[in-house]
């Protein structure tokens, strides 16, 4: 049985002509048509004042507090809170290249792994291109390709709530441009095993970009799940999502980064 393949965008209606002056010109600010096929994202209920504490179960956030250490380095570093930072990040780059093996040049961060993704859609995608990933997954999937103009081809899960590869290499045109598997899967749990990683990365176009979003990296357990980035050395179409907000209980700082070919 096939799994159905259906685009995020083919089902939003299409947007409103905006009111027209006298002079045939629009009388107000046009927004990209793009905008009104993107859903909108509901982060949850805003807790009221002086409510209990509110926990949002929906964000996945890490119940621990930062370790020590790491509060040592937040507190002393508020000091210098009227300098810029470093736009190259350097430090973190050159920490993370050495961690993993790889050159300062294959480092990318950003406010998030999410703003991350964004930027990699934005600088790969344009109007009309289309992008693979699995659904139902990472709610901030459908918004960052809406905003680049493509159209996101949502391959459903299997029965067992897992990424069902083999519909997302069947559903990939000649206007992919990405295939997007996060994994462990966010928000269903099961993480893709290694062999069908490999398949589906072997069976991928070289042309396109194959991203594996492992935000939940550190807590897999299941012995036949590999490291993603034993898959993406030496290959040029590979990019691999990390962040520091999950394991390591740190997402108020909004620190996500990815590991790709230094092009």
């Amino acid at each position: 049985m096939t799994t159905p393949v259906t685009s995020s965008a083919a089902a939003s209606p299409s947007p409103p002509a905006p009111a027209e002056a006298a002079s045939g010109a629009p009388s107000i600010p046009v927004l990209r048509p793009a905008l009104d096929t993107i859903p909108v994202y509901k982060a949850g209920k805003v807790p009221a004042a002086g409510a209990q504490t509110t926990y949002k179960l929906s964000s996945n956030e890490n119940p621990y507090p930062p370790l020590p250490s790491v509060l040592e380095k937040v507190t002393a570093s508020a000091a210098s809170m009227n300098r810029y930072p470093d736009m190259g990040v350097a430090a973190l780059h050159a920490a993370l290249a050495d961690k993993f093996k790889v050159e300062a040049a294959q480092i990318a961060t950003g406010a998030g792994s999410v703003a991350v993704l964004y930027h990699l859609l934005q600088a790969v995608c344009s109007d009309g291109d289309e992008v693979v990933y699995a659904w139902r997954s990472f709610e901030a999937y459908p918004i960052a390709v809406g905003l680049t103009g493509a159209h996101g081809v949502q391959v459903a899960l299997t029965s067992g709530a897992r990424h069902d590869l083999p519909a997302m290499v069947d559903a990939i045109t000649e206007a992919t441009k990405v295939v997007v598997v996060c994994t462990p899967n966010n928000p269903t749990g099961p993480a893709v095993h290694g062999k069908e990683l490999a398949d589906l990365v072997e069976a991928v176009p070289p042309h396109v970009v194959v991203v594996i979003d492992e935000a939940y990296r550190e807590f897999v357990t299941d012995p036949e799940c590999v490291d993603a980035l034993e898959l993406a050395h030496g290959r040029s179409n590979v990019v691999v999502l990390r962040t520091f907000s999950k394991a390591y209980g740190l997402a108020g700082l909004r620190v996500g980064y990815a590991i790709a070919p230094a092009r």
